[in-house]
């Protein structure tokens, strides 16, 4: 079963003109459902109104507060029969039109697939070779720039790679292919600044957040990858999981407490 614009259905044939397909006019969001309830759903709700505002969309009221935002995609999970599932929510603009905007409104899809939390440790990493994030006004949402990530996965799949990191195009760290990225050094918690052109992870900010509130020491900056290979431990960060990394090309590291990790991994 799938939702679309709010009405649970086997099947949806989606009409054309599709703005979503011609100019790639809207954004998505992945979100995990566990235990009967979206996780970090207030992140992914502010994440969502920073993107509707940026492209000037209207958030569907199904989807415009927290609880509503829960409440309907709950539905999704508990009519595919998941108590743990992987949800995508697909926004778009209504309307066909060329460039210019006819409208505000969105159209939007969401489905689900069965969700299992992978830990495991991530063994070969290594940098991106043909591929480089792309600050923009765009960059901290999913969605708009989703080529530069399918590009950056062939890469990875080509290379053997357990996961594979993008840069800026000045060499600054910017993310993984699918995660946020952070490092421990001396005791302090680092992770590129948006300026990189990394997502906003909802997961990234959760870490961040309970990371400082325990009073753990956290910087935020633009970073060559030599601070990252200087680490003491890595790990990936993202809604699905957090992994440890314990390779980036011929730097091994120790890896995270196991013990800190779990603790993090319920935020």
């Amino acid at each position: 079963m799938l939702l679309y614009n709010n009405k649970l259905l086997a099947t949806a044939t989606l009409p054309l003109p599709n703005r979503g397909l011609a100019f790639g006019d809207g954004f998505f969001e992945t979100l995990i459902f566990m235990a009967g309830r979206l996780r970090l759903v207030t992140d992914h709700l502010a994440r969502m109104q920073q993107a509707a505002a940026t492209l000037h969309l209207e958030l569907p009221t199904a989807l415009a507060t927290a609880e509503a935002l829960q409440t309907t995609l709950a539905r999704l999970a508990i009519a595919n029969e998941l108590p743990a599932a992987r949800l995508r929510l697909q926004l778009w603009r209504a309307g066909g039109g060329r460039y210019t905007p006819p409208t505000d409104a969105a159209e939007w899809l969401a489905t689900a697939e069965p969700f299992a939390a992978d830990n495991s440790a991530l063994m070969y990493v290594d940098f991106a070779r043909e591929t480089t994030t792309l600050p923009s006004p765009l960059s901290f949402c999913k969605g708009p720039q989703a080529w530069l990530y399918v590009r950056a996965a062939h890469e990875r799949q080509q290379r053997g790679l357990d996961e594979i990191i993008l840069c800026d195009a000045a060499g600054y760290v910017a993310e993984t292919g699918a995660a946020a990225i952070f490092w421990l050094k001396n005791n302090v918690l680092y992770t590129p600044a948006l300026a990189s052109g990394c997502v906003a992870g909802v997961r990234r900010a959760a870490v961040l957040r309970a990371a400082l509130a325990a009073g753990q020491a956290c910087q935020e900056g633009l970073y060559q990858r030599e601070a990252l290979l200087a680490a003491d431990a890595v790990f990936t960060a993202n809604a699905a999981a957090l992994r440890p990394v314990r390779g980036v090309g011929t730097h091994q590291f120790a890896a995270p407490s196991a013990t800190w990790l779990a603790w993090l991994s319920q935020f």
